[in-house]
């Protein structure tokens, strides 16, 4: 069987070097490599075909082309059995196409391989945010995890028999991808060992950024409904409540704060160490430093879903997208 990698790129030519290369180093090579470019108007295309010579590579340029309909024409574009996906921007691991192609290679029964990824800080910031919004391995349930679009591997009559990515989806993409694999694909198998590094959000501004627009995207798919419904309630009627308890009854009451607190940032904290382990050479002002921002930036991306996901319902109501959980034959 013959693999194709492919990934979508735009405007990447300040971190693309670290995939190719990445690739250059893999223990198993693809035997093809896609990758299409949606218009990028820096020297991303001119880098990536640097390494011609080296690599099995085609680009495409198709100008205006989202996320999605770049992956769909990748996809149509591929010669190979197999489909290894990943992200422009992120840091394989030596044994990552290897890995997340092996269970495919093993095992016809096998449709969809799902693959891990992890933070690629470069300062404590990023590492409190790593560890904010980055699940660790043992925190993965194989049944129900559905894999980001940079670390997931899959047969090609597979991808074609759901359709492929949703192009009018701009955001979130990816999850209804998986989950229309898990419907008409199975069986999903989990690698943990097919890892990708990438870099988390560098500021409060573009991590603000990134989860309004998936939260957006969440709403356009009509996505999670209860977990969001659980955020609203949360904020504007619980915390509302224990904070008039505190000024009419009794200050004891704040204690749910310090409680809700303590469960909603088990997780992040669990995870700390773990990355701070991972970065060496940490100061106390830095452990001090990630401590305080893990709060924020759990308070601060909450506001952002709040804000994007009932952006997300209007744009559905608008424009009455496709319904995803109908499956047609192709």
């Amino acid at each position: 069987m013959t693999i194709t990698l492919i990934s979508t790129v735009l405007n990447e030519g300040d971190n693309i070097h670290h995939m190719l290369a990445g690739l250059l180093k893999q223990s198993r090579q693809a035997d093809e490599i896609v990758i299409v470019d949606g218009g990028s108007s820096d020297n991303t295309v001119a880098i990536i075909e640097s390494y011609a010579d080296r690599l099995p590579l085609k680009v495409i340029v198709r100008e205006g082309c989202n996320i999605s309909q770049g992956r769909n024409l990748a996809i149509a574009s591929a010669q190979g059995d197999i489909l290894a996906i990943t992200d422009a921007g992120t840091r394989l691991d030596e044994h990552w196409l290897e890995n997340i192609t092996q269970p495919l290679l093993d095992d016809e029964k096998v449709n969809v391989v799902a693959g891990f990824f992890k933070a690629d800080p470069t300062n404590t910031f990023e590492i409190a945010m790593g560890a904010t919004v980055l699940p660790l391995a043992d925190e993965i349930d194989p049944k129900t995890f559905l894999p980001s679009s940079r670390s997931i591997a899959l047969r090609k009559s597979s991808a074609q028999a759901i359709g492929g990515y949703p192009e009018w989806l701009d955001y979130c993409e990816d999850l209804i991808f998986d989950l229309r694999l898990q419907k008409t694909q199975p069986p999903f198998v989990f690698e943990p060992d097919a890892i990708v590094y990438f870099r988390p959000r560098s500021s409060i501004k573009a991590y603000f950024k990134q989860y309004y627009l998936y939260a957006r995207g969440d709403g356009k798919a009509d996505l999670w409904r209860k977990r969001h419904l659980i955020r609203y309630i949360t904020y504007l009627v619980v915390a509302p409540i224990i904070l008039l308890l505190g000024v009419l009854v009794h200050p004891l009451f704040y204690g749910l704060f310090l409680l809700g607190g303590a469960v909603y940032l088990y997780q992040p904290y669990r995870r700390l160490p773990v990355l701070m382990q991972e970065n060496p050479r940490q100061s106390v002002f830095a452990w001090v430093y990630a401590i305080i921002l893990i709060p924020v930036i759990r308070v601060v991306g909450d506001v952002a879903k709040m804000i994007g996901y009932p952006v997300g319902l209007r744009w559905r109501a608008e424009n009455n997208p496709p319904n995803w959980h109908i499956i047609e034959e192709n």
